[in-house]
């Protein structure tokens, strides 16, 4: 499901290194004749590394005799499924987890440090615009503090959709307001096909992979494309062969070598809501 929420790259060694610049900048030209000027950039680096994944059934023979259509297809199914949620939790996990830097992949940056984050990274479990401050679920007011500090932090790029990954549980949340649920507000018709796809100009992905932190509080990810990297080693394949040894009953045998990390801690923000 958020396969296509960050850059993917083909990855061809376990460790990999991809090069970040920073922000340029320039000045008028004030004399006639003066000397170049240089501007630095700024040039960093962020460590990928890529695990392998792999799952394995056997298909009796005995136990296909009894069945009327043969299984193999759906056990492969199944098995890409699991690897697709291996996937959805290394790109979780890497968009929250410590990321690495450095030229050689040994600086350590946890979540909401370095780069020029601007107040913070997390949006709070009780904040609210107006009024006293009380732990919630997911809200507007915490979707639009979001879109602020990704705005504020320059981190969107112009027509770069902005992805919010949380559990069903704060879609609910969603479908109780009335902003989302009210066409005057919002086109989409939320409560008479029971989805939320798109508001505030985000794209809302829903999962029971969504995690929540130490305090229990579900953890909402709210960032662009390039916030992340995918990096794929292998693809998912599958391979279905008879076994001698297992008197020729077949092997449904899946694989997969990927890994993610975030790339710019400028472009993840994290919203806490309650679930109490």
């Amino acid at each position: 499901m958020l396969r296509g929420t960050v850059r993917e790259v083909t990855q061809n060694s376990e460790y990999d290194y991809w090069d970040r610049l920073g922000k340029a900048t320039s000045q008028q030209i004030t004399t006639r004749h003066g000397d170049t000027p240089h501007n630095e950039i700024e040039h960093s680096r962020r460590r990928n590394q890529v695990v392998g994944y792999d799952t394995n059934e056997y298909v009796d023979n005995q136990d296909k005799l009894r069945m009327i259509i043969d299984p193999k297809s759906g056990y492969a199914q199944a098995q890409a499924w699991a690897l697709g949620r291996d996937m959805d939790n290394a790109i979780i996990d890497g968009l929250l987890g410590t990321a690495y830097s450095g030229k050689s992949g040994s600086t350590s940056v946890t979540f909401g440090t370095g780069g020029s984050v601007i107040a913070s990274s997390t949006v709070a479990v009780d904040y609210v615009e107006t009024g006293a401050a009380a732990n919630s679920n997911l809200t507007i007011a915490k979707l639009r503090r979001a879109r602020y500090l990704l705005e504020a932090n320059d981190a969107i790029r112009p027509g770069e959709l902005v992805h919010v990954v949380g559990h069903p549980n704060q879609k609910q949340s969603l479908l109780r307001t009335t902003e989302v649920t009210n066409a005057d507000y919002n086109t989409v018709r939320a409560l008479v096909d029971g989805q939320i796809n798109t508001f505030l100009g985000f794209n809302f992905i829903w999962t029971t992979l969504a995690k929540a932190d130490s305090n229990s509080y579900r953890q909402v990810l709210v960032y662009p494309k390039s916030a992340g990297l995918l990096g794929v080693a292998e693809n998912m394949s599958v391979k279905i062969d008879p076994r001698p040894d297992k008197r020729y009953s077949y092997q449904v045998y899946s694989t997969a070598t990927f890994g993610a990390t975030r790339l710019w801690e400028e472009r993840v923000i994290k919203v806490l809501c309650s679930e109490a």
